[in-house]
């Protein structure tokens, strides 16, 4: 049969004409919608046989060709979430069929589930990518639409007091209290922390290591111990024979969890992430005197634009210049 239904979607196949077997979704429950989208696949797969008309990709090619290509990104995790969004706007759609109507409509849609512009922008941004690939890289497109961004609005950055850092410990499951003290004492990300093994660290220099390949910046960064993240260490040997941190004998998959979120409740602090317990790192450093270029070695940033968020924390480096604003006196007044 050229159509079919599958539970409550109606498919598309056929033979065309240079013998490739199409088969796809046609994302409809109307049979006069999958009938009509299967006569344009089929008159437009005869016009490229038989009258050299170029190609029309769809959308789902160019996202299969896209993971496929980028399978080593360490966000491809996050594109694939994107990705399965997007379908269901764009799963039966040519590529020169996304015009910026069409994409100012899907970044409607997202913000209308009450997506902050941040994630609408990663979700643009995406597709931008691809579109921009399959017109430079794949020529499967002669043009891309214009694909503009949300506007994003400065945000403090979120940081506790020891005071609160004590409250939340309290409240912390043993495992996870471990994870946070070492992340407060080296500044490391989730992944980082769940991820170290025993062939990362060295006890007896005081330090560890994360490779180019675990590494957000792509570049290895050393990490020195101080004396509460060794105490943490020291702590979890015996526990496992190559992970670090585990829960039940078994290597921690993630620790911004469901109880990471119910202490937070407990110890009555609001809006903070596990990812802050770095930004906590950072602001403590910076006010305790640590200069920015340091403080981007010790946190593995590639340059200072991310370090520069916490600079407004010292003032240390100005108050020599703070005196400067008394007005200045008129040294040959009374002269005239």
């Amino acid at each position: 049969m050229s159509i079919y239904k599958r539970n409550d979607t109606w498919w598309i196949q056929f033979t065309a004409p240079d013998g490739r077997r199409i088969q796809q979704t046609a994302g409809t429950q109307v049979k006069q919608e999958a009938q009509e989208l299967h006569d344009r696949l089929k008159a437009d797969a005869w016009r490229m046989k038989n009258l050299g008309a170029k190609p029309r990709y769809t959308w789902q090619e160019a996202v299969i060709r896209w993971l496929t290509e980028q399978s080593h990104k360490k966000s491809i995790g996050t594109d694939r979430e994107l990705l399965r969004w997007l379908d269901k706007h764009l799963s039966n759609h040519k590529l020169d069929e996304i015009t910026k109507i069409k994409i100012d409509a899907i970044k409607n849609a997202k913000l209308s589930e009450g997506a902050s512009n941040g994630t609408v922008n990663r979700m643009l941004a995406l597709l931008r990518s691809i579109l921009n690939r399959a017109h430079q890289d794949w020529e499967w497109l002669d043009a891309v639409p214009t694909v503009r961004l949300l506007p994003l609005l400065a945000t403090r950055i979120r940081w506790l007091t020891p005071d609160e850092v004590n409250r939340l410990l309290r409240e912390l499951p043993e495992h996870l209290k471990a994870m946070a003290r070492f992340t407060l004492a080296t500044g490391l990300r989730e992944s980082n922390v769940t991820g170290l093994q025993w062939s990362q660290v060295d006890m007896y220099r005081r330090c560890a290591w994360v490779h180019p390949d675990l590494a957000k910046s792509s570049r290895a960064i050393g990490v020195p111990l101080n004396d509460e993240a060794m105490a943490v260490i020291q702590q979890q040997i015996g526990k496992h024979p190559t992970h670090v941190f585990t829960y039940e004998g078994q290597p921690v998959g993630r620790a911004n969890n469901h109880a990471w979120r119910k202490a937070l409740i407990r110890a009555g602090i609001n809006d903070f992430r596990w990812h802050d317990l770095r930004h906590t790192w950072a602001s403590w450093h910076v006010q305790n005197g640590t200069p920015l270029q340091v403080l981007k070695e010790l946190g593995g940033w590639a340059d200072l634009t991310m370090v520069l968020r916490y600079a407004h924390l010292s003032s240390k480096h100005l108050e020599e210049y703070a005196g400067n604003s008394k007005a200045v006196t008129n040294l040959l007044q009374g002269n005239f």
